[in-house]
């Protein structure tokens, strides 16, 4: 019997689909091919008789900006599910996935997803529950189970520049894009979050020119000059003091 193991999986789920053969798996899908006691995980055979035609479980964990978020097993004849979407269709040869009953997925973005798939699981019918794994039904004499987990939201905080700023000299200020730092989290492990957080700050344009054109600009009655116009306003050479010395 094969051990489950208790521990999260790494990346959630992004696409479940079906093939029709263990040969025929997509790149970067993961097929379903045994149950969780060592038997062959076919969807579609039967019990009575033995056929030739396969259905395996795959599914994919690509790093992307959708995940899955739900899994159901509906009969044929069910209506389907709002925000769901029917494997109906084998992934290696487009043929019929499933008989008499139909798998469904409901895919999310990333961003917006709280929770999502995280594994999933062949059973024998009526052998044991799996520890966090929830059983979405039977299909031709197996369990379909699923485990959820928390979606890991990853924040980047690039700094964003215009073209002109990027082609500019170096002595030339540069104009930037920013916002607030994440709030610091206070004694407790809790979080004070105040009206101004998520609030993009950004320098006004007319402090991003060049500062030739900034010179004409009065800020509150501060006169922006040049090197050469501070040095020839506030030059001294000293003669007095050198006068002294000597």
């Amino acid at each position: 019997m094969e051990e489950v193991s208790s521990q999260l999986p790494a990346d959630p789920i992004s696409a479940v689909g079906v093939i029709t053969s263990l040969n025929k798996a997509p790149d970067g899908y993961y097929v379903v091919a045994q149950t969780t006691d060592g038997f062959d995980a076919d969807l579609w055979k039967d019990g009575l008789f033995k056929s030739k035609v396969k259905r395996y479980l795959c599914f994919a964990k690509k790093t992307g900006a959708d995940v899955v978020v739900d899994v159901k097993l509906l009969d044929t004849k069910d209506a389907l599910p709002e925000g769901f979407t029917p494997v109906d269709e084998t992934l290696d040869t487009k043929e019929t996935a499933t008989r008499k009953r139909r798998l469904c997925v409901k895919i999310s973005p990333r961003a917006a997803a709280v929770t999502a798939v995280y594994d999933i699981r062949i059973v024998a019918k009526s052998k044991y529950n799996l520890v966090d794994y929830t059983c979405i039904g039977e299909m031709n004499s197996v369990g379909i189970w699923y485990r959820m987990g928390d979606v890991s939201q990853h924040r980047a905080c690039p700094e964003t520049s215009s073209e002109a700023n990027r082609d500019a000299p170096d002595n030339t200020a540069s104009c930037r894009t920013t916002t607030r730092p994440e709030h610091e989290p206070q004694s407790g492990g809790h979080y004070t979050m105040t009206a101004l957080d998520d609030v993009p700050f950004a320098i006004s344009e007319k402090f991003c020119e060049n500062p030739k054109e900034m010179q004409q600009v009065n800020l509150m009655g501060i006169t922006i000059k040049s090197l050469a116009e501070i040095e020839e306003e506030f030059h001294y050479n000293f003669t007095t003091e050198r006068s002294i010395a000597v």
